[in-house]
């Protein structure tokens, strides 16, 4: 009972303890990862020996199910899941004291730290549960009305198009969806086609970063350029980019911007964040009720009642995992394993690749399909046959496999998916 009582008192006295000395980071990886950085060559995106340290910090790694479905959720790596352990037992002692009192406390250095993360002011940060309520909030709260158009893509996430759809249905503003055949490599080609859509009425368009279904980067910075020179703001959908490409939020030059923090960055599930550009957060009315809806306070998109601070707590040992990594490195790790199955993969009779491998254009995420058979059948054989996790992804032009590695990847396990393939194939 001592040592139980001292535990929970050192944990309130920590707080946010993600960000001291004495985080389950330092803890738990920060030796591995000082071996890690004295075999790492700068560039060098296939050095085995450094990235098998990374992996083994992710209990996933060991899993008897290979999981290439990243882009859904992630795992976390075990100082992430530790954290989660360690708040989720402090707030069952007393969620009334210790989620209120103490956890509450953590939000705002854990938003500085996001920010520094997003290379963003902290009062342009919001701190939530994911994409969809990120960008519900921002769609929902921008100030239409009737006769106003939105431009948005048939490619865009399900949720997001259902909300434009709605306030159309409920207010009537005006929702044009364009098509684009992926993979594209050729930014103009992007762009025009976004500028070609817009009229007089135009006020919002609407960007997915990285298309979820097969992994497409839109060029966000020339459509946002192009936008604002013709009076439109533009809101931008991350989930799948923030974590995972090496950028900072302002240099998109976007107006508004939601992500998942438990994809790329491997955050607990259930953990997300907006950002809404400064002069723009006054005019953006909260999707849920809070004392003042027209304040200039980022602060009032996060009255969300009671939720788990737990989780939020324990995105701060994220932060200090891909801190530990770096983003450009991660991002360029990331973009080799995709490689480096595709690119086997695309010689393989019947077996049809949906993205590009120009890093330019994709990265991580990855479509394939083999003719004559179905998304989901050959979603079935990779699971059944192989124990390869993956998505089916069936999409208005989209037909194809989901396959998404993340750091903790192996390459076996992509042999084993590239033979896979063959073998498939080849009946």
């Amino acid at each position: 009972m001592k040592s139980r009582r001292s535990f929970f008192r050192q944990s309130a006295a920590l707080g946010f303890g993600a960000f001291g000395a004495s985080s389950l980071f330092n803890d738990l990886h920060a030796s591995d990862f000082d071996i890690a950085n004295t075999l790492w060559k700068d560039g060098d995106s296939v050095n085995e020996d450094y990235w098998s340290i990374i992996q083994d910090a992710y209990t996933a790694s060991k899993s008897d199910i290979i999981i290439l479905n990243n882009g859904g959720v992630s795992p976390s790596p075990l100082s992430v899941q530790r954290a989660l352990e360690k708040y989720n037992m402090e707030a069952a002692q007393g969620p009334s004291y210790y989620m209120w009192r103490v956890q509450d406390a953590g939000r705002e250095p854990l938003r500085q730290r996001l920010a520094e993360l997003a290379g963003c002011d902290p009062e342009e940060i919001a701190i939530n549960r994911n994409s969809t309520e990120a960008l519900n909030t921002i769609i929902y709260g921008l100030p239409l009305k009737a006769g106003d158009e939105v431009i948005g893509t048939l490619q865009d996430y399900p949720n997001m198009i259902q909300a434009y759809r709605q306030r159309q249905m409920r207010e009537g503003i005006v929702y044009k969806q364009i098509s684009f055949d992926f993979p594209i490599e050729d930014d103009d080609t992007i762009v025009k086609a976004f500028e070609a859509a817009i009229t007089p009425k135009t006020k919002i368009i609407h960007v997915t970063h990285i298309v979820n279904w097969v992994g497409q980067i839109l060029p966000v910075t020339k459509i946002c350029r192009m936008a604002h020179e013709r009076g439109i703001e533009v809101v931008v959908d991350g989930a799948h980019s923030f974590g995972l490409l090496d950028y900072k939020i302002p240099e998109l030059e976007c107006d508004y911007f939601g992500t998942s923090l438990h994809k790329f960055l491997s955050a607990p599930v259930g953990s997300g964040m907006m950002w809404i550009k400064k002069d723009h957060i006054q005019k953006i009315w909260p999707l849920v009720c809070n004392s003042e809806p027209n304040g200039t306070n980022i602060r009032k998109f996060e009255t969300l009642g009671t939720r788990s601070f737990c989780i939020e707590q324990a995105i701060g040992e994220a932060i200090n995992f891909q801190e530990a990594i770096g983003s450009a490195r991660k991002q360029e790790r990331i973009h080799f394993l995709k490689k480096y199955w595709a690119e086997q993969a695309i010689y393989i009779p019947r077996v049809k690749l949906h993205t590009s491998l120009n890093p330019k254009y994709s990265c991580a995420i990855a479509g394939v399909s083999i003719d004559g058979m179905t998304p989901s059948a050959l979603e079935s054989r990779l699971l059944n046959d192989y124990k390869i996790h993956t998505v089916a992804i069936t999409w208005e032009n989209i037909s194809c496999v989901r396959v998404t590695p993340h750091v903790y990847t192996k390459l076996e396990h992509l042999d084993k998916l590239v033979q896979a393939l063959k073998e498939i194939a080849a009946v």
